[in-house]
């Protein structure tokens, strides 16, 4: 878990880096094309300049620079030894899951709402959706839900690729179906 959650604050806070970069860009010339504009439907440039690029009234990227530090830092601390209470893990969870909600509304909005898929936000959801599930089970298994779970937490974690899997093919399946995200790129 410890190993995960390095690799995964580190591609997350890096995409999240790149997105502020690229805000950057966008806010010195908003008429400017950034490099991860691929087609009309795949691009950051229209996601960072709708209304859902700043949710909370500043640009998104900001959250995910200061958010994806937290397992970077812990999954360090676990590698050094550290063990931390029941409490801590379950505010670790709740702050997973309002990522993982932010992550579902934000792939809600581009698909239905925008028509755009940002290259750098599937990157934070690519990252944030298994995290969810491998920290869920994680802290099942820790007994942190409580003992009678903890069994499901230790069967469960074996399937966290298979059901990271569906659910980036349900993501997929949704985008391809509403905005012809292959055609567009053809």
């Amino acid at each position: 878990m410890a190993i995960f959650l390095v690799i995964a604050g580190v591609i997350g806070w890096y995409a999240a880096f790149r997105l502020t970069l690229d805000k950057f860009v966008q806010l010195e010339n908003p008429d400017s094309k950034l490099g991860c504009d691929i087609s009309v439907i795949v691009g950051c440039s229209t996601n960072l300049s709708s209304e859902q690029g700043a949710v909370f009234g500043f640009p998104n990227p900001i959250i995910g620079l200061a958010c994806w530090v937290v397992p970077i830092v812990i999954g360090v601390a676990l590698l050094a030894g550290a063990r931390f209470p029941r409490w801590f893990w379950l505010c670790l969870w709740a702050g997973f899951l309002f990522g993982f909600c932010l992550v579902a509304w934000f792939a809600f909005q581009s698909i239905y709402v925008i028509s755009s898929l940002c290259p750098w936000c599937m990157l934070t959801w690519s990252v944030m959706i298994p995290s969810f599930f491998a920290l869920t089970f994680h802290v099942m298994r820790l007994g942190a839900f409580g003992d009678r779970v903890r069994g499901l937490g230790a069967t469960l974690a074996g399937w966290t690729p298979l059901i990271t899997l569906v659910v980036f093919v349900l993501i997929a399946v949704l985008a391809q179906v509403r905005l012809d995200v292959i055609g567009s790129l053809l």
